[in-house]
């Protein structure tokens, strides 16, 4: 039950599912292989971020363990401004040697597209009509990451207008109006 004494079903159906649609293509992704798989691994990765004044945005690792020198290893993945991003890569190339992980990649090319509503909680299904709109269009989804209000999807670059546009139409957030943003 909500404050107003209404069920959080009702609450959300109440309102649009979606109420806004973003596109960010100011950012990078950044893949660490072979991390070792033992506790406090992503710590060390995101306080030596930090350390540098480098913000992470996404945040990914995978869930398949792969065998490396005899040691499990996972890869995490993860995106940061673009102007972050080779300093990112510098830094963890650096400290590769002192905690063992493996190359340190850097995908410049992205864009990533997220929809955002309160309505959306309780609302089995919106993640999948995100998802389908994409699939429509033949748009690859690279990474996913989710809460309870907003679902982000990283998408190539080249396709971040369109998958922008076909994710408004799939939410019916489409209008007719042009609207030009400076960069």
């Amino acid at each position: 039950m909500t404050s107003s004494g209404r069920s959080v079903s009702e609450t959300a159906s109440d309102e649009p599912k979606v109420r806004g649609i973003a596109l960010d293509v100011k950012q990078a992704q950044l893949a660490i292989r072979h991390v070792l798989d033992r506790p406090g691994m992503a710590a060390q990765v995101f306080t030596l971020l930090a350390k540098h004044n480098i913000s992470v945005d996404m945040i990914i690792q995978s869930q398949r363990c792969r065998v490396v020198n005899g040691a499990m290893t996972r890869d995490i993945a993860f995106t940061v401004a673009q102007a972050d991003a080779m300093a990112a890569q510098k830094v963890l190339q650096e400290a590769a040697g002192e905690f063992g992980w493996g190359d340190v990649i850097v995908d410049n090319a992205i864009a990533k597209v997220s929809i955002v509503g309160s309505g959306m909680v309780g609302q089995p299904g919106v993640a999948a009509q995100m998802f389908e709109a994409l699939r429509q269009e033949n748009i690859n989804i690279q990474m996913i990451a989710t809460s309870e209000i907003k679902v982000s999807c990283v998408v190539p670059e080249s396709e971040g207008i369109k998958a922008l546009q076909v994710v408004h139409r799939a939410f019916g957030l489409s209008g007719t109006e042009k609207f030009v943003m400076p960069s």
